[in-house]
C-alpha cells in the first residue's frame, strides 16, 4: 500500500492557495486530471445530438459523443459496482430523486406506504414525502439513536408493513457520517416487498459502493463529493428501470438508461467524473489489476489515511472543555459534528475561517436529524476529511479550535 500524501496534493491547484480545507463533505476540490478532462471533452469535436437519434454515426463528433458517455458508465459502473446500463447522468442527486420518486409514485395507491428516516440528508426525504403526498400513500418515519447516531434493522422494522413500498434510507449520514448497516436494511426492505434506496452520496467519498453488497435496488451520489464535477449519478438495477416510463420528450431515446436523461447529455462532465474515477483508482500507487481492483485497494488506503487523521482529531477534541460532539456509531465515516457550551457553531465557523481553515456550520440541508438530535435549524461545526487532508491541516484545526475556546464568550 502506497499513499503518496505530498504527490496527491501536489495535483490540486485549489491547494496552492493556502486553506486547510474541512469542508469535503460539501463538496472537495478537484484535481488537475479532471480539470484537463473536462477542457479536453470542450475542445474536441463534439455532435451535440442526442445518443439514437436520426442520423449516420460515422462522423468524428459522433464518435466523440459515444466514447465519453460509454467511457463515463463504465468508469462509473466500476466505482458503484453496478451495470453501466443501469448509470442514469443527471443534474443533482436531488434532480435524480425526484424524478426517480415521480416515476416510481404513479404506481402508489393510498394505502401504500413509503418510509424514509429520521437520519437522511432532505434531499433523500422530501421528494418521496412529496411523491407519496400526490399518490396518496402514507409517509412512516424510521427513527435513529439521538444518543449514538445509530440507525438500525430494528428501528427500520418498527416501520415496515406489507403495504410498504420503498425505503429511502442514507448509506452514510452527511451529519454525523454513521454508516448505518444497509445490507441489513436492505434484507428487512425486501422480506417486506419493498424497494430500497439508498442515498450513497457521502458514502462513495469514502467507502467503495457496491451495489449488490448493499442490497439496492437504485443508489443515487454526486461526483463533486469524490473529486469529480458538479452533476449526479444513479445507479440502478436495468431490470427496474425497464418497468419505468418516465416523462420525456417524444423523439428522445426510450432506451435505458438515455430515457431517464432529459435533454443533452453533460458530455464534459461526464468526461471529468471518468477522470475522477480513475484518479481516484490511483490513490494506491501500487495498485493493479482491473479499474475495480485498483479502486478496491485505493479505497483501502484513503480509509487507513483517514482513520488514522480522525483518531488523532478525536483525541484532541476529547481533550478541549466545553465541546460536544455528536454521534458515536461503531461505523462512520471522518465526518465529526460539533457544538460548544455557550458559543454558537458559526462563531466557530467565522473564527476558524479568518484563519484559514474552513470548516463550516449548519445542518447541510439533515433537518430531520439536527432536529432530532436537539440542534433546531442551527446546527453545528462540521469537519470532514478529504483524500487530501494533511496532518498539517488538523494541526491547524485544533490550534484554532483551542484559541476560539480561549476568547470570551
Amino acid at each position: 500500500m502506497a499513499y503518496d500524501l505530498p504527490a496527491l496534493r501536489a495535483q490540486f491547484p485549489a491547494l496552492e492557495a493556502g486553506l486547510a480545507h474541512f469542508e469535503g463533505p460539501g463538496g472537495t476540490q478537484t484535481p488537475r486530471p479532471v480539470i484537463r478532462a473536462v477542457a479536453d471533452a470542450l475542445s474536441r469535436p463534439l455532435a451535440h445530438r442526442r445518443p439514437g437519434t436520426a442520423g449516420d454515426r460515422e462522423d468524428r463528433g459522433d464518435r466523440e459523443d459515444d466514447a465519453l458517455a460509454a467511457g463515463a458508465r463504465q468508469a462509473l459502473a466500476d466505482l458503484l459496482g453496478a451495470d453501466p446500463l443501469g448509470i442514469v447522468v443527471g443534474r443533482s442527486a436531488t434532480q435524480l430523486t425526484y424524478d426517480i420518486s415521480r416515476t416510481l409514485a404513479r404506481a402508489w395507491r393510498p394505502g401504500d406506504e413509503v418510509v424514509v428516516t429520521r437520519l437522511d440528508h432532505d434531499a433523500n426525504v422530501r421528494p418521496w414525502v412529496r411523491a407519496a403526498e400526490r399518490s396518496g400513500a402514507t409517509v412512516r418515519w424510521a427513527d435513529f439513536d439521538a444518543a449514538t447516531g445509530e440507525l438500525t434493522p430494528e428501528h427500520l422494522a418498527a416501520v415496515l408493513s406489507p403495504r410498504t413500498r420503498l425505503v429511502a434510507v442514507t448509506a452514510a449520514s452527511n451529519l454525523l457520517g454513521t454508516r448505518p448497516p444497509v445490507a441489513a436494511l436492505a434484507r428487512c426492505a425486501h422480506e417486506a416487498g419493498a424497494l430500497l434506496y439508498v442515498d450513497a452520496v457521502h458514502y462513495a467519498a469514502h467507502t467503495l459502493v457496491d451495489l449488490d453488497a448493499l442490497g439496492a435496488d437504485a443508489a443515487v451520489c454526486s461526483p463533486y463529493k469524490f473529486l469529480g464535477p458538479h452533476h449526479g449519478v444513479l445507479a440502478a438495477r436495468p431490470a427496474l428501470l425497464e418497468t419505468l416510463r418516465p416523462d420525456k420528450v417524444l423523439p428522445a431515446p426510450d432506451t435505458v438508461p438515455e430515457r431517464f436523461e432529459q435533454g443533452m447529455p453533460q458530455y464534459e462532465l461526464m468526461a471529468g467524473t471518468r477522470a475522477a474515477v480513475d484518479f481516484l483508482a490511483g490513490l494506491d500507487a501500487d495498485a493493479t489489476g482491473t479499474r475495480r481492483e485498483r479502486l478496491a485497494a485505493s479505497y483501502a488506503a484513503l480509509a487507513a489515511h483517514e482513520e488514522a487523521l480522525s483518531a488523532r482529531i478525536d483525541k484532541e477534541l476529547a481533550g478541549l472543555e466545553g465541546v460536544t460532539a455528536h454521534g458515536r456509531a461503531a461505523d462512520r465515516t471522518p465526518t465529526r459534528l460539533l457544538t460548544f457550551d455557550g458559543r454558537a457553531a458559526q462563531q466557530a465557523h467565522r473564527f476558524l475561517a479568518a484563519r484559514g481553515v474552513l470548516a463550516p456550520a449548519g445542518v447541510f440541508y439533515a433537518v430531520e436529524a439536527a432536529r432530532r438530535l436537539g440542534l433546531g435549524e442551527t446546527g453545528g461545526l462540521r469537519i470532514g476529511l478529504a483524500p487530501y487532508t494533511a496532518p498539517q491541516d488538523a494541526d491547524r484545526l485544533l490550534t484554532g479550535l483551542a484559541d476560539f475556546l480561549r476568547q470570551p464568550r
